[in-house]
């Protein structure tokens, strides 16, 4: 049975069309089916049909508001998983190969769900590490005694944080860095302070991710890392 179950949704979201619709929705937004169309260059028909079968298979949810439908991910393990995935896709290119990256280039800072991710993100997380704010254990980071007073002073409270049902703080693999980056409620909130403090600007229509000039300074100053 799980083994069906795997075939069954690994058929759903790696369908060409498909897999363009999941890859949309990786900046945590919902879309409408109008607007899931466009960018997967479907019919509403053949979108409508790509949606059905994901609702079907509780890869994504719909709202209703008004008269209108918004798509999204049935679970943020489901952009997990996407992201992972996008990981693979870059097995091509050779291990230890240097980069430049232009600052607005999706794989220098980005949105992955509701994280940072990207460059920024993969070092934002080995920061936290290095200063012993976050460890790895097992599968996942854990917060430290230093961490809790770090964000608490950052205006995070952890522990209305682990109280939520998701995961606190996920190891996320990064498809263009192929390291680690912070995921689950721990990685959203950092990314929320960071849009409310003007630190960082997320663009329309895109999973890019803006670093202010004040931001690059906060971050510095806050985090010790110099972008």
């Amino acid at each position: 049975m799980e083994e069906e179950q795997f075939i069954a949704t690994a058929a759903l979201i790696c369908e060409p069309s498909r897999a363009r619709i999941l890859w949309k929705l990786l900046d945590g937004r919902a879309y409408t089916a109008s607007e899931l169309a466009i960018a997967a260059d479907l019919s509403i028909t053949a979108v409508s049909n790509h949606l059905s079968k994901l609702l079907s298979g509780q890869v994504l949810k719909v709202d209703a508001q008004g008269r209108h439908r918004y798509f999204s991910f049935a679970g943020k393990e489901i952009a997990y998983a996407v992201e992972a995935l996008a990981h693979l896709s870059q097995h091509q290119h050779k291990e230890g190969m240097s980069i430049a990256l232009n600052k607005s280039d999706v794989k220098y800072c980005r949105t992955c769900y509701d994280h940072l991710a990207g460059k920024v993100g993969v070092l934002l997380t080995e920061k936290l590490v290095s200063r012993h704010i976050i460890e790895l254990q097992d599968k996942d980071f854990v917060l430290t005694a230093e961490g809790f007073e770090f964000f608490t002073g950052l205006g995070i409270n952890p522990s209305d944080l682990q109280g939520k049902r998701r995961q606190f703080a996920k190891p996320c693999l990064d498809w263009s860095e192929r390291k680690y980056h912070l995921a689950g409620s721990l990685g959203a909130a950092i990314l929320e302070v960071m849009i409310q403090k003007d630190w960082v600007r997320k663009t329309k229509n895109s999973r890019n991710i803006i670093i202010t000039s004040m931001g690059e300074k906060a971050i510095k100053e806050v985090f010790h890392l110099e972008l």
